[in-house]
């Protein structure tokens, strides 16, 4: 008999439940309009989920405290994690924690650094019910005013165009890790879309529906047009097996740096990838040099 194949699905879809996909299938052919409002809710909701075993360490031994983000008036949960004037920022993705990039966090204490980072709005512990890229950002620059300046930042996922965009808009870092992080945003809506058992037809409606709402184009937001303005030595992560973003951004994003490496891993998708040794060990040297 021939081995199973083995069919590896986008987090979104492995963290939805079920009703959720059902409602917005029925909602796509009654009306692409209604489906489109009932997405961009959803678009905006994260999954949470259980700390996992690999976290914990982090998140026992970090000094942790509820902050609120005066500029987008939400609250976030800070870490704090090592004993160094010498500080790296990481900044988590969508329906992430601060202690996602616990692997990586670790090493760098080690190394002699201390880690900030945070749950976004929404995220983890912080309380909320909806979250979006600019509460990241907002929530970013904030940390660079309490805890900055950072010699570095490692941002993954939405929390890599986050932070790509806090430094196009003048946050000030030595060196800027990105890994398995998006380009487009219209890309971005339309594969939730597909994910979420939409038609691109609801994509299109909630793509506009964003743009009116926040009184710009999203695409604004996207990796390569926030990197066209980034001279901070950046290196970018990404596996060719990622399927929640397709590895095609990485290229298409470090093509707009200024100065710009590039590392294409295989066999990691998108969250292995944090805690590769290779993987580690390519940042840690990079942030050090």
């Amino acid at each position: 008999m021939p081995p199973k194949t083995i069919t590896k699905k986008p987090v979104q879809v492995l963290l939805a439940p079920k009703h959720l996909l059902l409602t917005g299938k029925i909602l796509t052919a009654i009306s692409p309009l209604i489906a489109s409002r009932f997405a961009a809710r959803l678009f905006l909701t994260p999954f949470k989920y259980k700390i996992p075993e690999r976290e914990k360490e982090m998140d026992q031994k970090s000094v942790q405290e509820t902050l609120t983000v005066p500029s987008i008036n939400r609250e976030i949960v800070t870490y704090n994690y090592g004993q160094s004037n010498k500080k790296i920022l990481l900044i988590h993705g969508w329906s992430g924690s601060g202690t996602q990039m616990a692997v990586i966090a670790k090493r760098l204490v080690e190394q002699g650094y201390s880690v900030v980072s945070f749950d976004a709005p929404a995220h983890a512990k912080a309380p909320g019910k909806i979250s979006m890229m600019p509460f990241f950002i907002e929530s970013i620059h904030h940390l660079e005013k309490l805890y900055g300046p950072f010699h570095a930042a490692i941002g993954h996922s939405l929390g890599g165009m986050s932070i790509l965009k806090a430094v196009k808009d003048g946050l000030q870092i030595n060196k800027l890790v990105i890994i398995g992080t998006a380009n487009s945003v219209t890309h971005i809506t339309k594969e939730f879309a597909q994910n979420m058992k939409l038609n691109e037809k609801v994509a299109i409606k909630m793509k506009a529906y964003f743009d009116s709402k926040f009184g710009e184009d999203m695409d604004n937001y996207s990796g390569a047009v926030s990197a066209e303005g980034v001279k901070t030595p950046t290196l970018v992560i990404h596996d060719e097996d990622d399927i929640d973003v397709h590895v095609s951004s990485a290229h298409e994003i470090a093509t707009k740096l200024e100065n710009n490496q590039l590392l294409i891993t295989k066999g990691l998708g998108h969250r292995k990838i944090l805690g590769d040794s290779e993987v580690i060990n390519k940042l840690a040297t990079f942030i050090a040099v």
